[in-house]
């Protein structure tokens, strides 16, 4: 059995004040927070097991089938259950020791706590005559039918006087806005992913280049550097990747979402990994790209510096009071100049940068976008657009919402890259080159701080600690 942290469930208890006090501005309620499902793998065998984010963000509790009910008072004040598995000492020897109820309640701070088998029964009395029910609308598949029965029996009790809530409401609208600013508690948990997530490329970089000078029996392959990271993942103590990991040599690089695969990598060659780690539920977000043998060649050399510039553009403009597309602006205005001077994009077509960017001629070799934001989830939840102003009418005549104000505790990523397929109108020498350099970022007042400068980023850092390995 795993004890939580008590600052954790310090932090859950505030959040869920917090989410009261908002509740209670249209009168109160009830919110209902599941977690997510048991999924199953194949036969009778299920994936690893991972909480939904929402509900640990409130309840701190890690166990499946489990809800948490708050009950919310017109004046704020409010009453927390949690639902989860009672005991069963004959699963246990099986599955794991469960908190059950009675312990759940006592360690994590609920106010009450019951099987979760009594929950079909024990909500609609909690639903009756309250203003309104909050829930994560489009979260949880089927989860609204079980919202409508659980109306419709406090409905069937309407000659007894009781009324079902008259309004839904989405949960999320309230949680993400909550979720996107972190708190002292939640960096120095994403500070201590970003370090082990940082470990595990350094490893993966020593690897590749012992690799490249003793291949091992039938050569190296993607899957041995995806190896050194999840090595590192598990030694550091994190609990798994974020997310799948993409390993990715030579044209490889140039497919976005690749994932680490049996392709050989060569001494000729770049590696882009885009990996990291999860620890106690928050994740982190790292992208290098270097060269197997641990030195950058010609044209090597010559975009990967441009990534490099275009990257610290982004990460000077990624400080509070600046919107959020001001980052991805910065760091297109150096790709595209980048373009411009090595031939990729003709000036007989895009004379300029503005013309690169006006004529989106640069999405040929760059496609996405510079940022997200990043904490319980790698792409984590947080309006991109500024709440409360109006939208924005373009030059074109087309409108756009305001982008968001960037703020202090904001963590967001910072991932500007090229990606050069092979095609007749290429130069050969560029040809299947991908290159992408990401970082987790805090804003703060006047910069912002990159939590993952751990892992080498220069071309000089890279090559000093691969040629050192």
């Amino acid at each position: 059995m795993n004890y939580p942290d008590p600052t954790l469930l310090v932090r859950c208890a505030q959040r869920r004040g917090r989410l009261a006090a908002q509740m209670a501005r249209t009168g109160g309620g009830v919110a209902i927070v599941p977690t997510a499902p048991e999924v199953m793998r194949n036969r009778d065998s299920d994936y690893p097991y991972r909480h939904d984010s929402y509900f640990y963000y409130l309840s701190g509790f890690s166990e499946p089938q489990s809800v948490l009910v708050l009950v919310v008072e017109p004046d704020g004040s409010s009453h927390s259950t949690l639902f989860c598995r009672a005991k069963d000492p004959e699963r246990e020897i099986w599955d794991g020791i469960r908190f059950g109820p009675d312990a759940a309640r006592e360690v994590f701070g609920f106010d009450a706590a019951r099987p979760v088998a009594e929950l079909d029964a024990e909500v609609p009395p909690l639903l009756a005559d309250r203003a309104g029910v909050w829930w994560p609308f489009a979260v949880h598949t089927g989860f609204e039918t079980r919202v409508e029965q659980w109306l419709a029996a406090v409905r069937g009790q309407s000659r007894a006087g009781h009324r079902a809530p008259a309004a839904q409401y989405d949960l999320c609208a309230l949680l993400d806005e909550m979720r996107l600013f972190k708190d002292d508690f939640e960096l120095s948990v994403i500070r201590r992913a970003a370090a082990i997530s940082a470990a595990g490329h350094r490893r993966a970089m020593q690897a590749s280049g012992r690799g490249c000078r003793q291949p091992p029996s039938g050569g190296l392959r993607e899957y041995h550097l995806e190896a050194e990271l999840l090595h590192a993942f598990r030694a550091g103590g994190a609990q798994a990747p974020a997310y799948g990991s993409i390993v990715a040599a030579g044209a490889n690089a140039c497919i976005l979402h690749y994932r680490a695969d049996s392709a050989p990598v060569t001494p000729d060659q770049l590696v882009l990994i885009d990996a990291a780690c999860e620890l106690d539920g928050y994740a982190s977000d790292i992208t290098r790209t270097f060269p197997a043998d641990g030195r950058f060649y010609g044209p090597q050399r010559t975009l990967y510096a441009i990534v490099l510039e275009a990257q610290e553009a982004a990460l000077a403009a990624a400080r509070a009071g600046n919107r959020f597309h001001e980052p991805h602006d910065a760091a297109l205005r150096v790709l595209a100049q980048g373009l411009l001077d090595t031939g990729l994009v003709a000036r007989d077509t895009a004379p300029d940068v503005d013309a690169v960017i006006a004529t989106g001629a640069y999405r040929r070799f760059y496609m996405h976008r510079t940022s997200h934001w990043m904490g319980m989830d790698v792409h984590d939840c947080g309006d991109y657009a500024e709440p409360g102003e109006p939208a924005q009418t373009q030059p074109d005549g087309t409108t756009r919402p305001a982008a968001r104000i960037l703020r202090p505790g904001m963590v967001m990523t910072i991932e500007p890259g090229l990606y050069i397929r092979a095609a007749a109108d290429v130069p050969a020498a560029f040809h299947d080159i991908g290159i992408r350099i990401e970082d987790d970022v805090l804003i703060g007042e006047n910069r912002c701080e990159v939590l993952t400068a751990m892992a080498p980023k220069t071309i000089a850092e890279i090559e000093d600690w691969m040629q050192a390995g």
